[in-house]
């Protein structure tokens, strides 16, 4: 009986599973972190333990003229976007079902790496990729109790673009998992709408969704 088989390859291209009930990522090198967030995600995983590393996306990004005399120095923004990254990648989390903490994980000693991300699918249903509940003769309440989570999410998504306009940053995550669910396939990667239905200009310079 095989327990366990490895696989060598991009986890963006993997899909060699469509259901499973945990993945642990432990310093996956900057945007492969995200990949493997929204693999999980998609495959309805219960429990999510990651260990980021390499967090390079949003520091390429970052722009802001209040924090400028502070990005000039340029270990504080290495650092400051590395704590924005797993900060906003938990809230995306947050957003499409999970429970999130962040924790220190090992002593810097070993590690400077040392942020762990752990998510704990919510069982109201609502999660991306979680099954439907059974219908269990409380519709009216049931459907309340999904338009709640609906508006909580609505809500946390808007305060996630906020602080991605302040920073002028577009995170991989965001596009794979909330930009995708709520525009559909899109022209380019960075073409993206708001939560409040706005449109707004990619770092290409493309405008709009299409």
């Amino acid at each position: 009986m095989t327990i366990f088989t490895f696989s060598t390859g991009d986890i963006a291209s993997y899909e060699g599973v469509s259901q499973v009930d945990m993945v642990v990522t432990l310093h996956a090198c900057d945007t492969a972190t995200d990949y493997a967030l929204e693999k999980a995600v998609r495959w309805g995983a219960k429990a999510i333990l990651s260990v980021p590393c390499c967090q390079h996306e949003l520091n390429a990004q970052m722009e802001s003229e209040l924090f400028e005399p502070v990005f000039r120095y340029g270990i504080i923004k290495e650092r400051m976007a590395a704590l924005y990254t797993d900060a906003l990648r938990a809230q995306i989390l947050e957003t499409v079902g999970y429970r999130v903490q962040i924790l220190e994980f090992i002593e810097t000693e070993h590690t400077p790496k040392n942020l762990l991300i752990r998510a704990v699918r919510r069982d109201d249903g609502t999660a991306v990729g979680a099954e439907k509940r059974r219908n269990d003769g409380k519709t009216g309440s049931t459907e309340k109790s999904r338009d709640s989570v609906t508006a909580g999410n609505a809500e946390k998504r808007r305060a996630i673009e906020a602080v991605m306009d302040g920073l002028h940053v577009r995170p991989k995550l965001y596009e794979l998992l909330l930009a995708r669910e709520a525009d559909g396939p899109r022209s380019g990667p960075q073409a993206m709408q708001r939560a409040d239905g706005s449109r707004t200009k990619s770092l290409t310079g493309e405008t709009g969704i299409r």
